[in-house]
């Protein structure tokens, strides 16, 4: 499973601090031994299921979410750290388990198409992924980002990092909301 997870996610090396890294590694091994999908699935299934036919993967959503976060904080750093201290490995390691529950949230149906599961009706993803997160040790700083990154977030006050995650997820996510932004001939 750790070589699944190390295929899906090379960004995970981008995490400075070894023990984070390895907190995330055994949160997404643990997502996918739990979960009825597998790590193929992910490149396959669309990234959200409020997007009819959506063409994006999650991987590919999930990915360029990471890539994201990483920039906009490598530019805040650069530009606002003096006065807004952000810790880059939080982001990376936010930006990565911020989805990690729709594991269990989603399912294939026996119609071979992406459905919310039965456990996914009663939890979504960001409650189940900051349980998963919390089982393997990752900090409360990066659970907040999971559990912060949607729309239950709305809620709490966020932190940097939090922010950061969730405007790279929702930057990722709006534009196709909007079908028309959707370039033709791509609509699943």
């Amino acid at each position: 499973m750790r070589e699944a997870v190390e295929r899906l996610w090379p960004e995970i090396q981008w995490i400075g601090d070894a023990k984070l890294r390895e907190q995330v590694t055994q949160a997404w091994i643990t997502a996918l031994e739990r979960s009825p999908l597998n790590a193929d699935d992910l490149n396959q299934i669309p990234f959200t299921l409020l997007v009819p036919n959506c063409p994006i993967t999650f991987m590919e959503h999930k990915r360029c979410v990471v890539h994201i976060a990483r920039d906009s904080a490598k530019a805040m750093t650069e530009f606002m750290g003096r006065a807004l201290p952000i810790d880059a490995d939080v982001v990376i390691a936010g930006a990565i388990l911020a989805d990690v529950g729709k594991l269990l949230e989603y399912e294939i149906g026996p119609d071979g198409k992406s459905r919310q599961s039965e456990r996914g009706e009663a939890l979504r993803h960001p409650f189940t992924g900051v349980a998963l997160a919390m089982e393997c040790g990752v900090p409360d700083t990066v659970c907040h980002i999971i559990a912060a990154h949607a729309a239950e977030g709305d809620l709490v006050k966020r932190t940097t990092e939090a922010f950061i995650v969730h405007h790279a997820d929702f930057m990722a996510f709006l534009p196709f909301k909007n079908p028309k932004n959707v370039k033709e001939g791509l609509r699943r």
